[in-house]
């Protein structure tokens, strides 16, 4: 967080030295679920081993 940034929000800039960004960490954890989830749901090989038949 820049200076002008800490000067125009400085609750925000409290709470983030307090607790971290959470905003942050909410993206990245949603963005490695969005991953998990394509791995799970991935059924190209079960087109591929129809096709094959």
């Amino acid at each position: 967080m820049s200076s002008a940034d800490r000067t125009e929000a400085p609750i925000y800039a409290g709470l983030v030295e307090e607790q971290g960004d959470v905003p942050a960490e909410v993206r990245r954890v949603a963005e490695e679920v969005l991953r998990e989830a394509d791995r799970a749901l991935d059924f190209g090989t079960v087109r591929a081993a129809a096709a094959a038949r």
